[in-house]
Order: C-alpha cells, then sequence, then structure tokens
C-alpha cells in the first residue's frame, strides 16, 4: 500500500486516534451552520427525524451538488466526485440505472449466497488457526473475506488485493494521497473496469457484471462512462465497507465489549441482532473528513423548524442521527442483543439507500458468530491506544489488528 504512513499511520508525532465506538458525537438539535473542509458552508443536520427527511425529501438531491453554480465540495478528488455515477444523479435517471443492479441485491438473492459465504469464513477461520497465535486478524479474516464475497459476485477470480487496496485507499482518499495520485489510480481503476466489461461482453457469464451488461443494453440509455462507473463503485463499496465495519466491530468486541463474545457464539439469531447495533453505532469514519451525507436544496426546504434557501447544501450526520437520545435510549453494553427502538442510517435513506445493505448484513453477521464459535478465547494482545489505524481517508479501520487465543 502506497504512501502508508499518512495513510495508515503512526509516524513520528502521530497522535493516537480512538476506536470508533469511543467517538463523541454532535449533540442533535436543530440545523447548524457548519463548513467542508473547502470552506463550503453547508447546513449540518444531526437530529434523526431531520437526517431522515434530509435523506429522503426530493427537494434535495446528490446531482445538484456538481451543478456548474455548485461550491467545492472536497479538497481532493474521490470516488464520490464522479457526477455521471449512481451516487450523483436523482430522479428517473437514477431509477433506471439502479435498476441494472438491484436485483442481485435484494434479501431472497443474498439469501442464495449464504451457505457459500458461510463456507468461504469457515475456511478462513481455518487458515488462521492453522497459522497459530499470536495472528493479524485484518489480514487473515476482515479483509480477505469481503473481498472474495464480492470477487465471486461479480465474476473477477483472481483479482489481485494489493492491487485493489491501492485503488480503494485512494478512491476513498481526503489527505492520504496527493490529488495527482489519486488521478492517476482512479484512471488506472477505471481502465481496469473497462477491460472487465470488455472481456465480459465477449464471454457473458453468471455474474453481476454480465447481469448488469445485458440490463444496460436492453435500456439502451446507459452510458459505457456510467457502466464502468458502476463496475468500480460496485468493487469498492463491495468489500471496503464490510472491511472497515467488520474491523472495527472486533476492535469493540476483543476489548470493551468482551462480555458478548461468548453470546455471539450461542446462535447467528443473537449474532444477527448485534450486528443491527454495531452498524447503528459505530461510523465508518470520522466526521472531520466528511461532517454527513451530502445534498443540495432545488428549493426552500424547512428541517426542524429551520427554513434552508434554496441552492444551500445540507450534511446529513447520520453518526449523530445513529445516536439521536431520543430514539436509542441505551449503549452498546446494555442494548447490543436488542432491537433497534428505530431504522438506523447507516446505509442511508430514501433513493439513494445502500445497494448492498443486505449483503454487508449477511456477511457481518455470519463472520461475528462463526468466529466466536470457533475462537471463544479470542483476546487483542495489545491495547486500543497501540491499534494501527488506517488515516485519511472516508473510512477507518485498523491497519492491523494483533489477536491471540
Amino acid at each position: 500500500m502506497s504512501a502508508e504512513n499518512s495513510a495508515t499511520g503512526a509516524g513520528p508525532g502521530t497522535a493516537p486516534l480512538a476506536p470508533l465506538h469511543c467517538l463523541r458525537h454532535l449533540e442533535p438539535g436543530p440545523p447548524r451552520p457548519a463548513a467542508l473542509a473547502t470552506g463550503t458552508p453547508v447546513w449540518l443536520v444531526s437530529r434523526h427525524a431531520d437526517v431522515r427527511q434530509v435523506l429522503t425529501d426530493p427537494r434535495l438531491g446528490r446531482a445538484p451538488l456538481y451543478a456548474p453554480d455548485a461550491p467545492p465540495l472536497m479538497v481532493t478528488p474521490n470516488i464520490l466526485d464522479d457526477p455521471q455515477s449512481l451516487l450523483n444523479i436523482d430522479g428517473t435517471e437514477h431509477q433506471r440505472l439502479r435498476r441494472t443492479v438491484q436485483r442481485a441485491f435484494t434479501p431472497r438473492a443474498i439469501a442464495r449466497w449464504r451457505p457459500w459465504v458461510a463456507s468461504v469464513i469457515e475456511a478462513l477461520i481455518d487458515e488462521l488457526i492453522d497459522h497459530g497465535s499470536p495472528a493479524d486478524v485484518i489480514a487473515a479474516y476482515t479483509r480477505p473475506l469481503p473481498i472474495a464475497v464480492i470477487s465471486r459476485l461479480m465474476g473477477l477470480d483472481g483479482l489481485d488485493g494489493k492491487r485493489l487496496a491501492h485503488w480503494s485507499d485512494h478512491a476513498l482518499s481526503t489527505t492520504a494521497h496527493p490529488a495527482e495520485a489519486i488521478v492517476t489510480a482512479m484512471r488506472e481503476f477505471a481502465g481496469f473496469g473497462a477491460t472487465v466489461i470488455a472481456e465480459r461482453r465477449a464471454r457473458p457469464g453468471d455474474d453481476l457484471v454480465s447481469s448488469l451488461l445485458a440490463a444496460a443494453a436492453e435500456d439502451g440509455t446507459i452510458t459505457e462512462g456510467q457502466v464502468v462507473s458502476l463496475v468500480i463503485g460496485l468493487v469498492v463499496a463491495g468489500h471496503e465497507t464490510t472491511m472497515t465495519t467488520l474491523g472495527n466491530a472486533l476492535v469493540y468486541l476483543l476489548g470493551d465489549g468482551r462480555d458478548a463474545w461468548q453470546r455471539l457464539a450461542s446462535d447467528e439469531a443473537s449474532a444477527a441482532a448485534a450486528t443491527e447495533q454495531l452498524l447503528r453505532a459505530v461510523p465508518l469514519g470520522d466526521a472531520d473528513h466528511l461532517p454527513g451525507l451530502l445534498r443540495r436544496a432545488v428549493e426552500d426546504v424547512e428541517i426542524g423548524g429551520v427554513l434552508i434557501p434554496a441552492g444551500d447544501i445540507v450534511a446529513a450526520d447520520t453518526g449523530a442521527a445513529n445516536q439521536d437520545p431520543r430514539v436509542y435510549t441505551g449503549d452498546l453494553l446494555t442494548e447490543l442483543f436488542s432491537p433497534l427502538a428505530a431504522p438506523m442510517l447507516t446505509f442511508g435513506a430514501g433513493p439513494h439507500h445502500c445497494l448492498g445493505a443486505w449483503l454487508a448484513r449477511m456477511e457481518l453477521e455470519l463472520a461475528l458468530h462463526r468466529l466466536a464459535r470457533r475462537l471463544p478465547a479470542l483476546r487483542l494482545t495489545g491495547s486500543a491506544e497501540a491499534i494501527d489505524w488506517r488515516r485519511g481517508l472516508l473510512t477507518r479501520s485498523p491497519h492491523s489488528l494483533q489477536v491471540a487465543w
């Protein structure tokens, strides 16, 4: 992984970071003025009901963020910046593009993958045990699992994990890499996507890329650039967020939440409940890199009693909304195995709700349950202060995490 110290870590004088489950979130309240790292003013929205409104109200969209008169959003480019991507179009065009892939991510479709994902998990645990204690659970488990799953789903067997990590780190960079390096990496990544598409057009198979191409051909209006953007976007989203969440969940469960490890091993239902609470309470990254999910008002809209003028940008802080004390009254120590009091907003809401939400849930609950069952004495070998974090990205998770059993 290039630029290792700046991207992942611990150079001289680097201050230790708190685990993400320990972060203090913004006290939920009415929308308030704030600013992006570029200096662009935004309205910061933090209450659960208000954040949900921002994500579902058609008067607030992603596409207007990239209109000719839009102010700068990012200091350096990243994968969120592509105006033609699924993330950044709205309305009927968004629905049409989303339909090309969403059938592969329905709960019924994901359920068919469950036995195979479980077999991958068991094989990885076998390898972890064969390696012997101590071991790096990130390198041996949390990173290879989602890569194996998305590779199989998209027909990318043999995908180079190091190349993928390089592209993903640049695609999600905020301060880890210079703009020139990001542009170069993203150009290479797009070239990889174009090559995969060309190969699949020549030899279609039973995989997501082939079905995406068939749906795009049937539609007739989806551009080649949008297809490439979909492929590389799915590759990044399909492994990065699951890897991040699983690593951060293990930081909690093998540390402050150690008493829950035995119950996680007891049955899949307990692991499923814990997965929902972990997804709610442990954010994917630090709010100082991106204060929330961004939308721009296309007309005046009232949110939480505050009038947001047309053209203004809103940042929906899902981390604060997921901790809103008027909605969620407990914490992970008391509520880990309890049903959610209200739908969490980790996967967003509305038209841009995360396509891979059910796949991520399934991977996480199986990964936690099977690991706890097979290694009931698993423990961290060091303190939380000693964790080597991936830094300077939209997401944050351990670069490595030493465990023993």
